[in-house]
């Protein structure tokens, strides 16, 4: 199984490519821009493997949730890829390959929405995978959904941003947390593989981001209302 992986849902970029277990991966941690490394990037891992993309089997890509832009332009490219190599793409949720990336057992995933906001979901490993327990979902740090339980490690760069709310909101239930973890192409290519052995991937044309919010502004008595928006 060889894939390429792309994952720009936050600042940090990478594209990654799975060979039956292997992976050969590109990032940067860029906050404004990127959109001229992702195809370089590809070409040189390819390159590197001594394969084109008609050796591949499909393109992955993390499709949300997170920053608009990110989720259009690596949605955009693999879109690209697969329509000229006539690949079956795998749209991977942002936040279950942030889990994947943790490393933890019980992990609240957990990235800054903006507009006072966070993506927040929940997911447990079972055979080195994550099982969804609650489905990503966007709101106020200090009214995020609570997942059962104690022993979870928050993880995301919402933690960064909202450290205090999300701290008085989940108490308990978080162990600890690591803000500095993010999605990275490397976790999107394992989520990937299985589901493209499956034959579960799509056809470019069906591929979306996974926005979960659609508003992208807010209005000035929205913003008054919150008392200002990062």
């Amino acid at each position: 199984m060889n894939l390429i992986a792309i994952e720009t849902s936050t600042r940090l970029l990478s594209v990654a490519l799975w060979r039956d277990g292997a992976l050969l991966e590109r990032r940067q941690d860029r906050p404004n821009g990127g959109s001229d490394l992702i195809l370089p990037w590809v070409g040189e891992i390819l390159a590197e493997a001594g394969i084109t993309l008609k050796h591949l089997d499909g393109i992955a890509f993390g499709a949300g949730p997170g920053g608009f832009t990110g989720l259009r332009l690596a949605c955009a490219v693999a879109q690209g890829l697969a329509y000229g190599a006539d690949l079956p793409v795998a749209p991977v949720c942002t936040l279950e390959a942030l889990a994947l990336e943790s490393g933890g057992e019980r992990v609240y995933a957990c990235l800054d929405a903006r507009m006072n906001e966070v993506y927040g979901a929940a997911y447990e490993m079972v055979a080195g995978f994550p099982r969804e327990i609650l489905a990503p979902a966007v709101a106020p740090p200090d009214a995020v959904l609570l997942p059962e339980g104690d022993g979870w490690q928050g993880c995301g760069d919402g933690f960064a941003a909202y450290p205090d709310a999300l701290a008085a909101r989940l108490g308990p239930r978080i162990a600890a947390w690591r803000q500095d973890v993010l999605p990275t192409a490397a976790a999107v290519a394992r989520l990937a593989a299985p589901r493209l052995v499956r034959c579960d991937g799509i056809p470019a044309a069906r591929a979306v981001p996974l926005y979960v919010r659609d508003k992208v502004a807010l209005t000035t008595a929205e913003r008054l209302a919150r008392g200002g928006v990062r």
